[in-house]
């Protein structure tokens, strides 16, 4: 790990350099780049300094602890306790920034959310999480713009889709997604019996356009005579192209250009325009498998999160977390929520880190 980290600590001190380099300070897209690449490292660098000092300060303090002064030596073993413990904790930290970052965790999201079992009850329940929802992203400066909604009277949809868009909305709601259920007394139960309905999250990261790069090595490119109207340079000259896209075997052939140069121009476009067809029908597969993974069947035993009215009580059933606080979380209040299930993936993610790393 640490032969890691002085990697990365050489990398960091490569891009100080570059940056601070007035040749590349004058090429914008350049400048960004390497910006960017600081960011991202720049925190455990920073980390792994502080890591450092304290370790330099424990020695320094085993140094006094072993020396004949009985009032110094005291001091020492005092301090070296705060220092063990704060040293311990950085190296936490440390492998924490050290995990593989999750790629979509800075995008924007569509959320979608749809009535489960229980008929009306659970209409109003996903309206209920759909305002949750928009009023915690208003408290973290997000905008949200609905893309869809499917409402059936008396204050309940059916479903709801909506873009959120802000700074990494995606690594604060992911953990959303599933089967989310309620129980409570419906205001048309005289009886007063208590209703058990669901109401399905999905958590989807923006899909980005799709960017078609297309690697010369992956296409056969073969001329030939054109063989309809074009005057006396039809079946003397080399003017048609055909390009064939080896991966996907695509072909496309144009020859409407007297020159071999346009043909071939237009014979890419044609070429990237059907393979970012195929690229974006892949990703909605994807997409819709992610979706059908997420919400499950909207059946009440494969539920996430428990919201009890009777009770005031919300329950994360994955990490065994309940707070007594559902009126207020309904209201947009769900960071305490949401700190308790990063903290328990982050910790998974750990153990694993930790057994890679061994």
């Amino acid at each position: 790990m640490f032969d890691k980290l002085k990697n990365i600590e050489a990398r960091y001190n490569e891009l100080m350099s570059l940056v601070s380099d007035a040749s590349v300070q004058a090429d914008p897209s350049e400048y960004r780049t390497h910006s960017k690449a600081l960011a991202e490292i720049q925190p455990l660098v920073e980390k792994f300094h502080e890591y450092r000092e304290v370790s330099d300060e424990i020695e320094q303090a085993k140094e006094i602890a072993d020396s004949n002064e009985a009032e110094l030596r005291e001091l020492a073993e005092q301090e070296l306790v705060e220092l063990r413990t704060r040293n311990d904790k950085l190296l936490g930290e440390i492998k924490v920034l050290l995990m593989p970052k999750d790629p979509n965790d800075e995008r924007n999201v569509v959320l979608e959310i749809r009535a489960g079992t229980g008929g009306d009850e659970a209409g109003l329940f996903a309206s209920d999480l759909f305002r949750m929802y928009s009023r915690f992203s208003e408290t973290q400066g997000w905008r949200v713009e609905i893309l869809s909604l499917n409402e059936t009277g008396v204050g309940a949809i059916k479903e709801a889709v909506a873009l959120i868009e802000g700074k990494r909305v995606y690594s604060h709601l992911k953990y959303e997604s599933g089967v989310h259920r309620v129980q409570r007394v419906p205001s048309t139960e005289a009886s007063g019996r208590i209703h058990t309905s669901t109401a399905t999250v999905a958590v989807l990261p923006e899909a980005d356009d799709v960017d078609i790069k297309i690697d010369a090595k992956d296409l056969r490119i073969d001329t030939f005579c054109s063989s309809g109207p074009g005057g006396q340079s039809v079946n003397t000259t080399y003017s048609a192209v055909r390009i064939t896209h080896l991966p996907t075997g695509l072909v496309v052939s144009q020859q409407d250009e007297k020159s071999q140069i346009k043909n071939k121009a237009k014979a890419m476009k044609v070429l990237r325009s059907r393979l970012y067809e195929i690229e974006m029908q892949k990703q909605q597969d994807e997409i819709a498998q992610d979706r059908r993974n997420q919400v499950g069947s909207g059946e009440r035993s494969e539920k996430i999160r428990t919201y009890n009215f009777p009770q005031n009580r919300i329950t994360d059933h994955r990490v065994g977390f309940t707070s007594h606080q559902l009126t207020e979380i309904l209201n947009g209040e769900l960071n305490e929520v949401i700190e308790h299930l990063v903290t328990h993936y982050r910790s998974e993610q750990l153990k694993t880190f930790e057994t890679e790393e061994q």
